[in-house]
């Protein structure tokens, strides 16, 4: 359960929208309903719905028989388990670069997003990965950016500060706790951090170091090796790459494809011995990234010292900048003000690349982006256009090219991927993309678990995961 700190920030989450899910062709698991047998269903929809929806789902029962898909029932695991597994930065298409037989074998055998998985904003790793373990918006979560400051006490936050003040709702390995049951996190955004349920147990939690990726792989396969009541049901893993060459190379330099081919072959070394335990159909695979990439080089930044004429943005008042501005100016200037100078400035002409960047109240950002209902939020946010970056002033050296993320979390380029093979999962089925706070309430839904309240749709999973057999 929520702590009480936790009571005083949470407030109730909005609602995103539900994809709707593309149909498939029927694979093995399948039992035809001839549709002679359904005219009486049609007709009770007629008579409580409204005649246009009814007129059309009769159509679609009478037009061709219904395919019933029926989930795989396990054959060794007693009860379902799920590997969420994360590639930092892996842009959607990213799979294409190189042979990826392991990733394509998953698809082929399972689901996928067909146009990439969407981030939250800002699309940056330590937002979207708590949003992926939470269901929440940052907002809700508290984890607004990788670096940020608490405006009321001047704390900062860092990627290793594990006080739970900072991080609100309830991940994944949090519910599963909850319930009784076991979950493992290797170096997931928040797992070292101990609360409500969750102890972080270290033969399950270990602390964050340089484990190798084989090294990570090896110890969530030996999970399944523990006696039956203490193999963890949830097994969440995180990897920093191909992110980190994205960073230095950007998204279509050869050393993306190698990081690719590495990461696909970090999947295979968990296919591998999935099988040898006899494992491998009992257990779903959930595989996606937290945000995409995009080229950055050196013509295009963008200089905030050359506001000044119009105002003088002091260094304190910039709390991020590169792919994401916020600035909170101090009390003695109202935000409005300093906003409406900036806009001056910015369109002036006289700013380079000043039409690159768009800068709002962070209530008056658009409602899709869901970055204002938090006091951890500065007043103000710049949007930064694909490819470009802030700097607070021009140093001597050159910016040279390499990669970044962080932009409008709408953009193709920062989506990632999604992919997810198992016992409730069609086979070679695409569908729709969707948001990634979506994923908490099917990874509970495939567990049978009651989740927190968060910002995912609670029908989702229903347009995804295959009917048990009664």
């Amino acid at each position: 359960m929520a702590s009480s700190h936790e009571d005083a920030h949470f407030s109730d989450p909005t609602k995103s929208l539900l994809p709707n899910s593309s149909s498939s062709s029927p694979g093995p698991r399948t039992a035809l309903i001839h549709t002679k047998s359904l005219i009486l269903i049609s007709s009770i929809v007629i008579s409580s719905t409204s005649f246009v929806a009814a007129v059309a789902f009769a159509f679609l029962l009478l037009s061709s028989p219904t395919v019933l898909h029926l989930a795989r029932p396990l054959s060794k695991l007693p009860r379902p388990t799920v590997i969420l597994m994360s590639f930092d930065g892996f842009r959607f298409g990213y799979h294409l670069k190189a042979p990826t037989p392991n990733i394509r074998r998953l698809i082929s055998n399972g689901t996928s997003a067909e146009d990439g998985l969407i981030p939250v904003f800002p699309s940056i790793t330590f937002p979207n990965q708590y949003s992926i373990a939470t269901g929440l918006f940052p907002p809700h979560h508290g984890i607004i950016n990788n670096y940020f400051s608490d405006p009321v006490s001047g704390d900062r936050f860092f990627t290793t500060n594990n006080d739970p003040k900072w991080w609100l709702g309830e991940p994944l390995w949090q519910t599963v706790a909850r319930h009784g049951l076991h979950a493992a996190a290797i170096f997931w955004a928040g797992c070292e951090v101990k609360k409500g349920s969750w102890t972080c147990p270290p033969k399950f939690c270990p602390k964050y170091n340089c484990f190798t990726f084989e090294e990570r792989v090896d110890a969530a396969l030996g999970f399944f090796d523990l006696p039956a009541e203490n193999v963890p049901v949830l097994v969440m893993l995180y990897f920093q790459d191909p992110d980190s060459q994205g960073h230095v190379f950007g998204p279509d330099h050869p050393e993306i494809t190698k990081a690719v081919a590495r990461m696909d072959a970090v999947l295979g070394r968990l296919i591998a011995g999935l099988e040898q335990r006899n494992i491998f159909e009992d257990v779903t695979i959930i595989l996606l990234g937290d945000h995409g990439m995009a080229g950055t080089c050196d013509e295009k930044y963008i200089f905030l010292e050359e506001l000044f004429p119009w105002i003088h943005i002091g260094s304190d008042w910039v709390f991020s900048a590169d792919t994401l501005l916020t600035i909170q100016p101090p009390p003695e200037i109202s935000s409005q003000e300093a906003l409406a100078k900036m806009r001056q400035g910015l369109s002036s002409g006289k700013v380079r690349n000043g039409d690159k960047l768009r800068v709002f109240l962070k209530e008056d950002l658009p409602e899709s982006f869901h970055y204002a209902a938090s006091e951890r939020i500065p007043s103000i946010v710049g949007i930064v256009e694909e490819g470009y970056m802030v700097k607070y002033k021009r140093e001597k050296q050159r910016y040279g090219c390499g990669g970044g993320h962080g932009y409008d979390h709408s953009l193709m380029s920062m989506r990632s991927f999604f992919v997810a093979h198992g016992p409730r999962l069609p086979q070679g089925k695409q569908i729709p993309s969707f948001q990634n706070v979506e994923v908490y309430n099917l990874v509970t839904a495939i567990l049978k678990l009651d989740g927190a309240p968060n910002n995912g749709s609670s029908v989702f999973p229903s347009s995804i995961l295959l009917q048990e057999n009664p």
